[in-house]
């Protein structure tokens, strides 16, 4: 294994087991009990059968989630104490860390230490772990556009069967909703909406 400052600390249980990853990764991101991305509720779940896997306990959700879901690991099939050895070595080195010597140093194929480099270094750039937009006396103003076509069209049985927006026509019906946050003087930031309602826009 190649010589990098910080290699040291790789002794520690979660660089060198999945489990003992896993555990820290829930304590860094969940320290008030496990957060369900999607509703939002914290601490009302319980865990599965499946290892890491929980089942959020509200009776309008129910989904199960991971730790790893809404982050830069999330569908990923390389090992959780491999990523926790990338992240201290990136933000360790002064000089930077290259997919390459990702590659040697965690002993993973050059795709796998590309993929994880790109990924990191998007969530280290400005704005990518930003705070919450507004504060004391900001202002954040919120609207909705569409763009390009949507994955399956709304089918309306009035219309037996045809979608609402026919071939040709004009408007958002058949396209997707997107929501933009503008704060006054600062960033913007863009999401992909299932629907650009009010309460998704406010």
């Amino acid at each position: 294994m190649a010589t990098i400052r910080g290699m040291d600390h790789f002794s520690a249980p979660h660089f060198r087991n999945e489990d003992a990853a896993r555990t820290f990764l829930e304590g860094l991101l969940w320290p008030d009990g496990p957060v369900c991305p999607k509703c939002g509720i914290v601490n009302h779940a319980y865990a599965t059968k499946k290892p890491g896997v929980f089942r959020c306990a509200e009776k309008e959700c129910r989904k199960d989630f991971t730790v790893t879901m809404n982050t830069v690991m999330e569908r990923s099939h390389i090992a959780l104490h491999k990523w926790l050895q990338a992240f201290h070595l990136m933000c360790s080195s002064k000089k930077g860390v290259s997919a390459h010597q990702l590659h040697r140093t965690l002993d993973i194929t050059y795709e796998a230490a590309w993929f994880m480099s790109h990924r990191i270094r998007e969530c280290m750039r400005s704005g990518g772990l930003a705070p919450p937009m507004g504060g004391s006396g900001k202002i954040v103003e919120a609207d909705e556009t569409y763009y390009g076509k949507t994955e399956t069209h709304r089918i309306s049985p009035q219309r037996k069967g045809r979608p609402y927006n026919p071939r040709g026509s004009r408007g958002p019906k058949d396209k997707r909703p997107i929501v933009a946050l503008v704060e006054r003087g600062g960033n913007v930031r863009t999401f992909h909406v299932p629907v650009a309602d009010k309460a998704s826009v406010a």
